[in-house]
């Protein structure tokens, strides 16, 4: 969900397209619009399909102790490309990165769904996240540069709207064809539908660059660029070393760290990692509500599957009343009249994602039904619904028409680092305290260690959506 509502913010300022009339489905714009609808269709499916998969490919590739991995290792290169991306739009236009990106990200499905182990499957989700991170950054400079004004709105809800079926029907495609075909299918049959968005895009988005000025050949930022690769390999390296839990680990971790401070600090507003009052903390509070709510939200089909004995599509329909109740409470946050309330509603949004994910952690109480967790979710759902939005609106309300753009590019960044850091906590919990190796043993009836590893998932998780809502008054500048 994240990625897929993510604006493109590296990008400069581009020309304001000819308005030729009609609306997004008129004929000239029909083609392009069902086209890139497509792309992001595409990569929602695979999302909602990879929860349902992922318990059963782990278990079977015997790695569940990497299981967060396969999740932070997307989000880790995910990071990089989205800076490499906006650069490269604004260097040569959106089709190089674009096409590159959709190969890229077929390319990673691939790796995965053939991967003999659990570090290649890793791999491939990193190859996929490099993709994703190029194609979702070239699509909204699409928009940009294909849409007049009076047409983006449309197009950007029309994004959203794009998740609203794959978290439907995502988990039922995706457990029917795991339980009868095998886990890898899900991976490698994704790669075939991407050949329709391209045959309908294709024509339409070359028509499309035609009609705009040709780009200067912006030069790259050396400088930013550097500080992304910076954070990625930090991230991993902490990641691996994570993994290890041993001495000989302490040595990726110090320079995975070395790496990371600094390039985050580079890379976001000063005062954000303090919370600064104003903008920096409304930066900072993207990554505290993505990083937890998508960390617990990896772990629910495993926690089902092994917990309580559900089938993989059982246990990926838990998160779609996450799904579709996302887009309630952005469509109440967007009402006339909020606005005087957007303080509250980022404060009442992180308690209700508290709130859910300590919901579904009930869960692991053998007397409680399993629909508890799908209810909780719905209402984890709007809780980032309203944050998610809020926190958006808010920046741009305390950005210049200057700042605007690296101020969205901050925010990007805050999301992916969010996700990165603290599902890759997560899966160093669920490692340190033997998930992996429990979980592993038994077949549908938790164990003790298993049991234990959860709960101080979604513990943790739980604080830090609360620390959210106690940090969100910060969001005022101060006098």
């Amino acid at each position: 969900m994240t990625t897929a509502s993510a604006a493109s913010a590296d990008t400069a300022p581009v020309p304001i397209p000819t308005d030729p009339g009609g609306g997004v489905l008129g004929d000239h714009f029909r083609a392009l619009t069902l086209g890139i609808v497509s792309v992001v269709l595409v990569i929602a499916f695979e999302a909602t399909a990879v929860n349902t998969a992922m318990p059963v490919a782990a278990r079977e590739l015997d790695g569940l102790g990497l299981y967060a991995f396969a999740f932070s290792g997307y989000f880790t290169t995910t990071l990089f490309a989205l800076v490499v991306s906006g650069q490269w739009c604004d260097r040569s236009g959106p089709l190089q990165p674009l096409f590159t990106g959709i190969a890229v990200f077929g390319a990673g499905l691939l790796v995965a769904g053939a991967a003999p182990g659990m570090w290649i499957f890793v791999g491939g989700r990193a190859i996929q996240g490099l993709g994703g991170g190029l194609v979702i950054v070239a699509l909204y400079v699409v928009v940009g540069r294909a849409y007049p004004e009076r047409l983006r709105p449309s197009v950007f809800a029309a994004f959203s709207s794009a998740w609203v079926l794959p978290s439907i029907v995502g988990p039922v495609v995706s457990g029917a064809v795991t339980q009868h075909l095998g886990w890898r299918w899900v991976f490698l049959a994704v790669p075939a539908l991407i050949l329709l968005p391209l045959a309908v895009m294709g024509p339409a988005l070359r028509r499309s660059e035609k009609e705009q000025p040709v780009l200067k050949g912006a030069a790259f930022d050396r400088r930013r660029t550097g500080l992304a690769a910076m954070a990625a390999l930090g991230a991993g390296l902490l990641q691996y070393a994570g993994q290890r839990l041993d001495l000989p680990g302490l040595l990726p971790a110090v320079a995975g760290a070395a790496l990371l401070v600094p390039a985050v600090l580079g890379l976001l507003p000063a005062g954000t990692l303090r919370a600064g009052r104003g903008l920096p903390t409304v930066i900072l509070l993207r990554g505290v509500a993505a990083g937890a709510f998508f960390a617990a939200e990896a772990f629910i089909p495993l926690m089902m599957v092994t917990e309580r004995g559900l089938s993989p599509t059982l246990a990926g329909l838990t998160l779609t009343s996450g799904g579709l109740s996302w887009a309630l409470g952005s469509w109440i946050q967007g009402r006339p009249g909020a606005e005087r309330y957007r303080e509250a509603m980022i404060r009442g949004g992180f308690v209700l994602t508290a709130v859910a994910i300590a919901g579904a952690a009930l869960v692991l109480v053998p007397a409680a039904p399993t629909w508890v967790a799908a209810a909780a979710w719905g209402v984890g759902g709007i809780g980032m619904g309203l944050t998610v939005a809020s926190v958006s609106v808010l920046m741009m309300k305390l950005s210049t028409p200057e700042d605007a753009g690296a101020n969205s590019a901050s925010l990007q960044v805050s999301d992916a680092l969010g996700n990165v850091l603290l599902v890759g906590l997560s899966g160093v919990l669920f490692a340190a305290l033997g998930g992996g190796s429990v979980a592993a043993a038994h077949d549908g009836a938790g164990g003790t260690g298993s049991t234990g590893a959860f709960a101080v998932i979604f513990l943790t998780m739980t604080g830090v959506a609360l620390l959210g809502a106690l940090v969100s008054g910060r969001v005022r500048k101060s006098g």
